[in-house]
């Protein structure tokens, strides 16, 4: 089990390599729920989202001996960009095990953190058999997105700077997908704060780890249809014991509630969310006439959206006009 201890210790370790991201209030937010908000803002975070956190923790712990065999990873994100960055911050080698559907924004800046990348058929038993392949054939050590106790204790920092910087909260709210950041989080805040209510939210159409939350075992996530796709993965035995054990409850919404969120955060906030990160405000939206006065933190936890179509719409548009 992860404990309180090996946050503090990531934060120490991480400190001087992350970014002590802002936190933000909005005037609109709090009166909308008649709560104080403060958004812990993990989209400034290197390579726009809190993956950095864990993996820079778990790739710092190696051993000399691990450090030359190289790490790798398999991610079609932010996690990939984290282990890659990571890495090259630490003078290690990384391969990064990505789907062949994989953003181009991404895969470009997967690459340009100087990473070898390794694609694959876009389906989770694919990704896996690859991994195990190439750690059978050069002896890479896998940091695994999430199921890793150095990279939950990582994730876990968000929410320990959070706290530390405004103080004691009653509510701190998540998104959850593999559950590493939510476990983190969870271990952070009742280690500060022991009587705060926890909160993981999550896509309806991506819901295993609520029927998992209210099953008591863990139900695979099977053809996730959201467009938060950092939330499409299932839980693992490490992070759903502790999900068990720290999580108050695990609140779903939908996809017009992720897109009415996201459109707060960039319009009023100017905050540039990806959907996965626009997730727990949603589930604090979907939840605001039970809750008042309360003292509320929320991690956004990325900020990563392929803007390219929409520049290249827009290009056309500006070239169309200029034509007539």
């Amino acid at each position: 089990m992860v404990s309180f201890a090996d946050v503090k210790a990531a934060y120490e370790r991480i400190r001087r390599a992350s970014i002590q991201t802002p936190i933000m209030t909005s005037l609109t937010a709090n009166r909308l729920t008649n709560c104080s908000i403060f958004f812990k803002c993990e989209n400034f975070q290197r390579i726009g989202a809190f993956k950095f956190r864990g993996a820079y923790n778990a790739i710092s712990q190696l051993t000399e001996k691990e450090q030359q065999r190289g790490v790798i990873t398999h991610s079609s994100g932010n996690h990939a960009q984290a282990v890659a960055l990571a890495a090259k911050m630490l003078g290690i080698k990384a391969t990064i095990v990505m789907p062949e559907n994989s953003s181009p924004v991404k895969i470009a800046a997967t690459r340009d953190y100087d990473a070898a990348i390794e694609f694959c058929t876009p389906n989770m038993e694919m990704r896996e058999r690859t991994v195990k392949r190439l750690i059978k054939k050069h002896g890479f050590i896998l940091i695994h997105p999430y199921d890793d106790s150095r990279v939950i204790a990582g994730a876990g920092t968000a929410a320990f700077e959070l706290i530390s910087e405004v103080g004691a909260i009653d509510m701190m709210l998540a998104p959850i997908g593999g559950g590493g950041l939510i476990s983190g989080t969870a271990i952070a805040t009742k280690g500060l704060c022991p009587k705060a209510m926890v909160y993981a939210i999550e896509p309806q159409g991506a819901d295993d780890a609520y029927r998992s939350f209210k099953s008591g075992k863990i139900v695979p996530s099977e053809n996730p249809n959201t467009i938060a796709d950092g939330l499409r993965t299932s839980l693992s035995k490490l992070t759903f014991s502790i999900i068990q054990q720290k999580v108050d409850e695990i609140i779903t919404v939908t996809e017009e509630e992720i897109l009415d969120a996201m459109r707060f955060l960039w319009e009023r906030m100017k905050l540039v969310i990806e959907p996965s990160g626009a997730v727990p405000l949603a589930g604090l939206l979907k939840i605001k006439e039970n809750i008042d006065n309360q003292r509320i933190g929320i991690i956004l936890s990325g900020g990563n959206v392929d803007l390219s179509k929409f520049f290249e719409e827009y290009k056309s548009t500006l070239s169309t006009n200029s034509n007539n």
